[in-house]
């Protein structure tokens, strides 16, 4: 019998414990630290827009540093699936303009979005499979072959929960380099709606105004279109077939 390799698992199995406890404790201290301190106040809309004169001022002066905050604050918030995303894409359009705030707010989103896929695979992914293997079985087969598409159509979709998003596909079979691509690209449309009304902050008065029912009808469709025509080409290919 081989003890030794029996050992090293063991050791793999509880270094993976440990570390998972201490991501979890770590999470669980941040949002405790924002809950007391109310800091997701500071994203209110009310607030950003009576401070964006301030804002803008200090951008003209250290443009690199705010730049880079802002950045790393918008990986922040989404990575651990903190309110305030919608606003801070807002922001990035008041402060930056349209072109360089959907270039910023792009890439800040796909990233935070992929630590937070990530931590979910690693947290649940296993124990999740491991106790619904069964269940899961076909929803996996389906997700290896159409996953990509059904992600694509959810985040052409700015009204289904972002940070759901994430976590759900942690837990599926899909590659990370292909959450992030899919991710980005299926995001822009909605990123580049935000930012731009966030050039005319000042006419925002709630984030519903931007998020119209017809808007929102329209990239339901749009998010739809891409399933609709792989259906489509598979009935056509298959007609040819016969």
């Amino acid at each position: 019998m081989n003890y030794g390799s029996d050992n090293k698992e063991v050791l793999k199995i509880q270094k993976s414990n440990i570390l998972r406890i201490g991501i979890v404790c770590v999470l669980l201290t941040v949002a405790l630290i924002v809950w007391k301190l109310n800091l997701t106040d500071y994203l209110a809309l009310d607030v950003i827009r009576a401070q964006q004169q301030n804002l803008k001022s200090y951008y003209s002066e250290h443009a690199l540093l705010v730049l880079g905050g802002f950045f790393l604050i918008y990986i922040f918030i989404t990575a651990l699936s903190l309110p305030g995303a919608a606003v801070m894409t807002l922001l990035a359009g008041a402060m930056f303009g349209f072109w360089q705030g959907l270039f910023t707010v792009s890439f800040a989103s796909s990233i935070g979005a992929t630590l937070a896929f990530l931590m979910a695979r690693f947290l649940l992914k296993d124990w999740i499979q491991g106790k619904y293997s069964r269940q899961l079985f076909a929803i996996n087969q389906g997700f290896e072959k159409e996953g990509g598409f059904y992600l694509f159509a959810l985040r052409l979709i700015p009204a289904f929960p972002f940070f759901l998003i994430n976590i759900l596909a942690g837990l599926m079979p899909i590659k990370t380099r292909n959450f992030y691509v899919i991710s980005q690209l299926g995001m822009l449309p909605g990123t580049a709606v935000y930012v731009y009304a966030g050039t005319e902050l000042a006419k925002v008065q709630s984030l519903s105004d931007i998020a119209s029912p017809s808007l929102l009808g329209a990239f339901v469709l749009l998010g739809l279109f891409p399933i609709l025509s792989k259906k489509i080409i598979e009935i056509l290919r298959k007609k040819r077939e016969a």
